[in-house]
């Protein structure tokens, strides 16, 4: 005699199936990560108005003088922080760039000085150099 098994009866799942549900989170992400550059992308437009500089500006080279007053003298005419800056980006956009020389005074205040050279560096001037540097150096000379 065979024994009969009885039928496994069916019974409705208790679990959602959840591999369709990560499929369709997978591609949404896809999509907004595809999406999202472009959304925030911005095209630059130069349309060469730049800050106002009414100081000239040589091509090849311009000097910076600190006087022993604290006044800053660009090109030998008198200059703010605020318009040197201004001045030195405008020196930036021309090709080829003019050089700038720096000529402190033995006198001028190192703070100035030092937010001075700190608006040059900010500017991205590329051709720079100190100037009259030798006015306070004494070169002993020895004699054999």
């Amino acid at each position: 005699m065979t024994q009969h098994r009885p039928a496994p009866v069916e019974r409705p799942m208790s679990a959602m199936n959840m591999t369709p549900l990560i499929d369709v989170l997978l591609v949404l992400l896809i999509m907004f990560v595809m999406a999202v550059p472009v959304a925030t992308h911005a095209v630059e437009v130069d349309t060469g108005h730049g800050p106002e500089v009414d100081r000239p500006i040589d091509p090849v080279r311009n000097k910076l003088v600190i006087s022993g007053e604290d006044t800053l003298l660009w090109n030998g005419e008198a200059i703010t922080l605020a318009k040197l800056q201004a001045v030195l980006e405008a020196t930036t956009r021309m090709e080829p760039g003019p050089e700038l020389q720096f000529e402190p005074d033995g006198m001028a205040s190192y703070d100035l000085s030092a937010r001075t050279l700190k608006v040059i560096k900010v500017a991205g001037v590329t051709k720079f150099g100190f100037v009259g540097n030798e006015k306070y150096r004494v070169l002993e000379r020895e004699d054999d």
